[in-house]
């Protein structure tokens, strides 16, 4: 009697806890769908702005280091691939492979975030800022793709680090081993955003750095 009754009670905690992956799942998904529309929102007004000074846009893309955004892109890639790899391991029960790359994520996320300081810095420093001195002599077309550029790589750096706070509480919660190899959802999630955030990044990155 007492092993039927510990069945039934594993059976509604099984029960219990895919419905609330279900619902984490979706509540993601709905979020994550609001991100895409924000972004693509800003895709479409930068189509339609390029479309109307193109010869402004072209001459402000050449400003940028592509080098620099190039490289970002590759850590991000990267980062993606660790992730994964992440995932993967705490599948296989793997606590300490499993941490072992989500750090190399966080620190990817990390160099993302400095390399995309010092390129912003080096604007400021000949100031291309808004209604800093070099961008009140270029041309309407220029201040208008600069003015995209910092509100579009703004908001995925705002990003990136709402992504570092994620995967950093679930790191915690691997530790405690409140995530596990059998209740990674939380963990999934994680790297679900993580994904759409380098994404949107590849997106970014011909928009911003290569289209002249």
């Amino acid at each position: 009697m007492s092993q039927h009754t510990d069945s039934i009670e594993e059976e509604i905690h099984e029960v219990h806890v895919h419905r609330d992956d279900f619902g984490s799942k979706m509540g993601l998904w709905l979020f994550l769908l609001t991100e895409i529309l924000l972004f693509g929102g800003l895709f479409i007004l930068y189509a339609g702005y390029r479309y109307l000074y193109p010869e402004g846009f072209a001459a402000a893309a050449t400003e940028l280091d592509l080098v620099m955004g190039a490289v970002n892109t590759v850590i991000l890639l990267t980062s993606s691939l660790t992730v994964v790899l992440g995932i993967v391991a705490l599948q296989k029960n793997d606590k300490k492979r499993c941490l072992f790359f989500l750090w190399i994520t966080v620190i990817f996320g990390l160099l993302f975030l400095v390399n995309k300081y010092f390129e912003w810095g080096a604007k400021f420093h000949h100031g291309i800022y808004p209604k800093g001195p070099a961008l009140q002599e270029m041309s309407e077309g220029e201040v208008m793709y600069f003015g995209l550029y910092y509100v579009m790589t703004g908001l995925h750096g705002l990003h990136i680090v709402i992504g570092l706070a994620f995967i950093g509480i679930v790191m915690h919660m691997i530790k405690k081993d409140k995530i596990t190899g059998t209740n990674f959802q939380k963990l999934e999630n994680a790297g679900l955003y993580w994904h759409i955030v380098d994404i949107i990044w590849i997106f970014l990155f011909p928009l911003l750095y290569l289209i002249h």
